[in-house]
């Protein structure tokens, strides 16, 4: 992927495909590269659909919609934050060539590259079943231990990010003694960290952090 120099402020659109993404990835920005102008498009009915059976692949032609209006509307650069949507990105990608794309977990995928076996939480379950790929395709000596933080989203739909923490960090304990370090699927839980280390020992890799250094390495800044 060839950098390219973008002289004024950056207009970067974010791709959400649930609101807990919102938060984290503005406050990532904020921390690394303030000097943004950021734009939201947030459909969570990908998300609810997606979980009430909807195969993935249908999800496509709402993503080529939400991606296409974000490049009407000048883009930079497009940022996905809904990791279980990969093969929905990558046709965007291709489709709006040679415009900027990063995929959700990318730039997580490059850090995490460096450990021999990364234990892959999700808060979202059908994260787990498209994410293990594009680690084997992008690391393929990495080792992927899956695990689901069961009740950790349902809290933060009820507004408790206490619950969302401890049902993370609890989730997390399984790892240990099967991984080197700890991979956050969603954006959303990065707010859970600090008390994913606090519980397992582990090194743990967020995804807005990492998207937000790569765009920034990627448009020249």
């Amino acid at each position: 992927m060839n950098t390219r120099i973008v002289k004024r402020q950056p207009r970067i659109f974010l791709i959400h495909a649930l609101r807990h993404s919102i938060q984290p990835i503005e406050e990532a920005f904020a921390s690394i590269w303030p000097q943004t102008e950021l734009s939201n498009l947030l459909d969570d009915s990908l998300s609810t659909d997606l979980m009430s059976g909807r195969e993935v692949h249908d999800m496509t032609p709402r993503f080529l919609k939400l991606s296409r209006y974000a490049r009407d509307c000048g883009a930079d650069a497009i940022l996905f934050t809904c990791s279980a949507f990969g093969p929905c990105i990558d046709i965007c990608s291709s489709d709006l060539a040679p415009l900027l794309i990063l995929r959700p977990n990318e730039a997580m995928i490059e850090e995490a590259a460096s450990f021999r076996r990364v234990g892959l939480l999700a808060s979202f379950r059908p994260t787990l079943n498209t994410m293990p790929r594009e680690f084997s395709l992008a690391a393929p000596g990495v080792t992927i231990v899956p695990c689901y933080a069961a009740g950790a989203l349902a809290a933060l739909d009820k507004g408790d990010v206490l619950g969302h923490d401890h049902a993370a960090s609890t989730a997390a304990v399984d790892l240990q003694g099967q991984c080197d370090v700890i991979a956050c699927a969603q954006f959303s839980l990065s707010r859970a960290a600090n008390a994913i280390y606090i519980s397992t020992g582990l090194p743990v890799i967020t995804t807005p952090g990492s998207a937000v250094r790569k765009l920034k390495r990627l448009l020249g800044h």
